[in-house]
């Protein structure tokens, strides 16, 4: 199981909203989340 880069929640990986940045995947619960980290990732990538 991931953690939600922007709410810090628990999150399955085969979630419909994922992001991959240098790299790594990264898993959200929402379209909203996917769109706020796909807007600035390297603010969120940093934590």
């Amino acid at each position: 199981m991931a953690r939600c880069i922007i709410c810090n929640l628990k999150v399955e990986e085969d979630s419909r909203y994922n992001s991959v940045y240098k790299g790594k995947t990264y898993y959200f619960h929402t379209k909203e989340e996917k769109e706020e980290f796909d807007r600035n990732p390297q603010k969120y990538a940093s934590k």
